[in-house]
């Protein structure tokens, strides 16, 4: 070093460029330091000394050329180096310095461009130190001056892509005419570099300018030209440029009306088109599906309003929220569409952008969700209703009053009675669109005469398949036979004769009369696994273009309604040409049917009564088929960004025909399944003020094996308000004298239907004092379920507890003479029998309103909070409580619990020691379900606390009646991803068995619990390490209104975008995306590209 000192500086700077020289040469990775050392020597003497920059950028000399081979050599590595060390304001120092001598040296403008365009996309502010320094107008300059010369040109472009990176400066640009100049440069079939437009356009104030001077038909017309001369595919990024500008343009209202103008819809359908048999194509293909999708004018989804077609007139409008809005609407309010339903841009103008955008980033992906307030998080000391109005509740409890005086032990004798459920005056029709008439049942066809139940006699012939039978007269009321395959042997729970009983006391909106076929056979498991669908390359793509046709070749579309709820007097529109559907049934959800091609069919979902949204659920029946032909059937009112009916979920299908001939049962059935937004406009009123936004369509296509066949679809498994009576009903005949079972109706709901509540629990021995005492201090359970009517698997997973808990297995009477079990099986009743997805029908979610429930609007859940408030109230807290629900965009089963430790863990909130103490017991249940469950995974547990979520049942019963063990276990819809059952759709003998192991689960856990086998104390260990490994899982945010129950999920599978489309790297990682919502997994893929 002290020998450095005595060399002039000019010679020392040659000296180190020398060394850098000989080590580029080398390119030896163990000189990797040194190499940065030297770099940070050269920096520094540029830096500080006016005589070694003249040196270094003196002409002849070799010094910038060193530099730019330097970072060439070891790519990103020294480029990093050069950032870090101040290179970025150096390089841009010397760009001045150099523009000020005239005339520049066109060498030196050359090596400066190059280095820049390799250093900028590796310096987060490189667009902000561009601009404070001047640079932008420099490069500009330089730009105009040297049209014709390439070897300038090309550097120059590549520094301005970077500089246009950051919105500030791409608006700068354009009003410095950067616009008006690139057209000068990307003629027709050039190989100019012409990426830097589509970062200029991601200006809105540039994409107008675009559109004033008639640039999109010019970018249009050079798309088709290198389309047509490209003919080897050597220049598919040119391409893929000029459709990015074009993408950029149309992000704003005039852009897309100038495309549409310039019959840019045509142009980029066909070209697409072209390009479908070629792999290699498919980021073009993907991009310009996109900008079509974008393009395509938003159309009114076909229906005369957005609220439901049924009406339920409350007994009180509440003071606030989307219920309160829906009432205060003026009639004459067209809710369907918004004026202007088109945003005029899909992105914030850019020119008032600040210069903190990183910062803002960065605070916009913390997650705001998550509680922070402990306060909120404590245990709340008071009960919220007195303990004069709880004692109403006492009567529910008389297990803890029983003294059994008198009882016989030896006798099977029931000690309670099922209350007789009233049964309507009207009558009841089985089936809906087409009876299996005795004569044709046995030529294997259906008919089209309804059955009056009141005159059917049922007989069964055995799975084989139904025998003939007498002739009856369906008109005249005389005995009519009706052949149903005898399922007793494999379904002990069904029975169709008192599954009609129960159908007659079920109180509907729309006061059905008619039933569905599958509720009324039963359902037997298929025996054979069903895979998760592996989703075939292109469908979703092939779809999309489907439906851009209609806009293209309109003369082809149908546009005939078969299905119109609308029309209340006579909704089936049938005119023999085609399929005839049906949901008037228990459960039904299918508003309207409109055909659009020979063989597809639209068909729009109806919203939950008192709501204008909540699409989701369908259940509905199809007949009229062609044996062989694929049907088409998009619902296209769907509201949810994603579903996993884009990662291998199928619909469920129910033919009678198979039913008939000894397979009743539900199958998964589809191809070509997938889901994405789609052109129906979705208004302000339906999506939460927001406008602009747009439904999202499910298609699947199917192909029908039998002919005259009636068949049936449903999202899930069906299981209706009435199928849980009868279920009850049977569940009776199984009580055996050593189980105590009990059936009450804790209370009627809004549409006059009863809420049961079962007690169960394992008779004492004898009426000894001893085993009296043991009877009555049993710890409680609490399970509910099916608080929203859409997740049906809830209410399988809760029949396989309750089978469980009735069954005369010791390990059932082991679990009875643990526990007192409460279970309400259906907390939403009304919303389960009107086809509701989530709402009761108050038009709100039930599990949105523990906290205040009405006793008038919420009465199912203001009265089972009762029975927890009164346990409470008595020191009898339950020690676990379960919801069962379903989730519909996570695979397997899993559990949400509460924790105030793990939600801190999650924020910056700085807590005491005391807050922090908590007892992690509350783990230990998921814990042994996941080695007990094969669907089960503790992977996907969370035990967050959120915002959002804070009066759902899992958390106010955490935090007001106190129990630790609060759980919502939610099953997956699809599928699972691990265990046994990876790559497998979940089935109801799945779900089932899901609720038997959470009975032996609480098993184990008494046995874990109790104070001889707590001395093995190396499961809690387990759960000590598993809440520390969790401490690095971070939950994601939450959505506006389809949030789910709990935290929200997006699978990350790249179905894609379905290409081989490398992602361009963000040279300015300041700009901030453009909006997400709703984008299809491609268009995600193409817009971060």
């Amino acid at each position: 070093v002290n020998k450095c000192k005595c060399v002039p500086s000019n010679s020392r700077v040659l000296m180190l460029l020398g060394q850098l020289e000989k080590l580029n040469g080398e390119a030896v990775l163990s000189d990797a330091e040194v190499s940065r050392h030297i770099t940070s020597k050269i920096l520094h003497l540029i830096q500080t000394q006016e005589k070694t920059r003249k040196e270094i950028t003196a002409k002849g000399s070799s010094g910038m050329e060193v530099i730019l081979a330097s970072l060439e050599v070891s790519g990103g590595r020294r480029v990093g180096v050069l950032v870090s060390k101040g290179g970025t304001a150096i390089l841009l120092q010397l760009l001045i310095t150099t523009s000020k001598e005239w005339p520049p040296s066109e060498e030196l403008m050359l090596q400066l461009h190059t280095i820049l365009a390799k250093v900028g996309p590796k310096d987060r502010k490189f667009g902000i130190k561009a601009r404070i320094n001047g640079a932008l107008n420099i490069t500009v300059s330089l730009l105009k001056q040297n049209l014709q010369n390439h070897k300038l040109l090309l550097p120059c472009l590549q520094v301005l892509r970077v500089y246009s990176a950051n919105s500030v400066n791409a608006v700068s640009l354009g009003k410095n005419g950067v616009v008006e100049l690139l057209f000068k440069i990307i003629g027709p079939y050039s190989k100019k570099n012409t990426s830097i437009l589509k970062y200029v356009f991601q200006s809105t104030a540039n994409a107008r300018r675009a559109v004033d001077r008639t640039y999109v038909p010019t970018l249009l017309a050079v798309y088709q030209d290198w389309h047509r001369n490209d003919t080897r595919h050597r220049h598919v990024h040119i391409r893929k440029a000029i459709l990015g500008c074009i993408r950029n343009i149309t992000n704003i209202k005039l852009g897309r009306k100038a495309f549409l103008e310039a019959d840019g819809m045509r142009i980029l359908y066909s070209t697409s088109t072209e390009c479908l048999s070629v792999r290699t194509l498919d980021p073009l293909i993907n991009t310009s599906s996109l900008i079509m999708r974008k393009c395509f004018p938003k159309n009114r989804l076909p229906v005369p309003t957005i609220r439901s077609v049924f009406h339920y007139q409350l007994p009180h409008i509440p003071a606030e929220g989307p219920v309160a809005q829906l009432y205060r609407q003026p009639p004459d309010v067209d809710d369907v569409v918004d004026e202007s339903d088109d945003n005029d841009d899909t992105e914030a103008d850019t020119e008032n952008d600040t210069e903190n955008e990183e910062d803002e980033k960065n605070h916009k992906t913390q997650n705001d969700d998550i509680e922070t307030d402990i306060s909120k998080l404590r245990p709340k000391e008071n009960l919220t209703r007195p303990l004069e109005d709880l004692k109403m509740y006492e009567c529910f409890f008389p297990e803890l009053s029983e003294n059994f005086q008198g009882y016989s032990f030896d006798s099977s004798k029931s000690c309670q009675t099922p209350a007789v459920l009233p049964k309507s005056l009207a009558p009841i029709v089985v089936p809906t669109a087409h009876a299996p008439s005795p004569l044709s049942l046995a030529q294997g066809e259906l008919t089209d005469l309804p059955l009056d139940l009141d005159s059917i006699c049922i007989s069964k012939d055995g799975p084989g398949g139904a025998g003939g039978a007498g002739e009856g007269s369906h008109s005249s009321g005389e005995l009519g036979v009706l052949e149903v395959p005898d399922t007793a042997a494999l379904l002990p729970l069904h029975d169709p004769e008192l599954y009609i009983d129960m159908v007659k006391g079920t109180k509907s909106v729309p006061q059905y009369t008619e039933v569905a076929y599958p509720d009324y056979f039963g359902h037997v498991a298929p025996t054979f696994r069903e895979h998760i669908l592996e989703r075939v390359y292109g469908v979703q793509r092939a779809k999309i273009f489907q439906d851009i046709e209609r806009m293209i070749h309109p003369n082809d579309i149908l546009d005939k309604v078969v299905y119109d709820l609308d029309l209340k007097r006579s909704p089936v529109i049938d005119d023999g040409e085609s399929l005839k559907f049906n949901s008037q049934f228990e459960s039904g959800n299918l508003r309207k049917a409109v055909q659009v091609r020979k063989f597809e069919y639209d068909l729009i979902l109806n919203s939950d009564i008192n709501s204008n949204h909540y699409h989701q659920w369908f259940y509905f029946e199809v007949s009229g088929m062609r044996v062989g032909s694929s049907y088409r059937f998009n619902i296209i009112n769907c509201e949810k960004v994603n579903s996993q009916f884009n990662y291998g979920m199928q619909v469920l299908m129910y033919s009678v025909q198979e039913a008939i001939s000894g397979h009743p049962r539900w199958v998964r059935t589809g191809t070509e399944i997938c889901y994405y937004k789609n052109h129906f406009s979705r208004s302000s009123i339906a999506a939460g003020g927001q406008k602009g936004k747009s439904y999202y369509t499910m298609t699947f296509t199917v192909t029908f094996q039998y002919r005259d066949d009636v068949c049936y679809f449903a999202y899930h498994y069906p299981y209706t308000y009435s199928t849980l009576k009868m279920h009850l009903q049977k569940l009776e005949a199984l009580r055996t004298p050593q189980i105590y079972l009990r059936q009450d109706v804790l209370c009627e709901t809004l549409g006059g239907n009863s809420c049961p509540l079962l007690t169960i629990t394992a008779m004492p021995q004898s009426s000894s004092n001893d085993q009296i005492c043991q009877f009555k201090n049993r710890p409680y359970v609490f399970l509910t379920a099916r608080v929203h009517p859409g997740e049906t698997n809830a209410s399988w997973v809760m029949k396989g507890t309750l089978e469980f808990l009735m069954s005369p297995s010791p390990m059932a009477q082991s679990l009875r003479e643990s526990y007192v079990f409460k279970i309400v099986p259906m907390l939403n009743p009304d919303g389960v029998i009107n086809g509701n997805h989530r709402c009761s029908l108050s038009g709100e979610d039930l599990n949105r309103q523990w906290q205040r429930p009405s006793p008038d609007l919420h009465p199912t859940i203001f009265h089972t909070k009762g029975l927890l408030q009164y346990l409470s109230s008595i020191q009898r807290v339950p020690l676990v409580y379960c919801d069962y629900h379903g989730h519909s965009r996570k695979k397997n089963v899993f559990m949400y619990g509460c924790s105030i430790k793990e939600t801190l863990w999650q924020t910056n909130v700085n807590a005491a020691a005391c807050d922090l103490q908590e007892d992690l017991s509350y783990r230990t249940l998921p814990k042994i379900l996941s080695q007990l469950a094969p669907a089960f995974s503790m992977a996907s547990c969370s035990f967050v606390v959120e915002k959002s979520k804070e009066s759902t049942a899992r958390v106010v019963v955490w935090r007001e009646i106190g129990v630790q063990k609060s759980y919502t276990m939610e099953s997956t819809l699809c599928g699972c991803d691990q265990g046994k059952y990876k790559g497998l759709q979940i089935g109801t003998r799945e779900l089932e068995e899901m609720g038997a192991q959470f009975c032996i689960a609480l098993l184990r856990l008494k046995r874990l619990s109790s104070p001889l086998e707590f001395r093995n104390s190396s499961h809690f260990l387990d759960v000590e390490n598993d809440l520390i490994e969790s401490r690095c899982k971070v939950t994601s945010s939450t959505t506006y209104v389809l949030d789910e129950d709990e935290p929200s999920f997006m699978e990350e599978v790249d179905y894609s975008a379905e290409s081989n489309d490398e992602p361009e790297p963000d040279p300015d990682p300041q700009e901030t995306p453009a909006d997400e919502d709703g984008l299809s997994d491609s268009e995600l893929a193409l817009r971060r590209s």
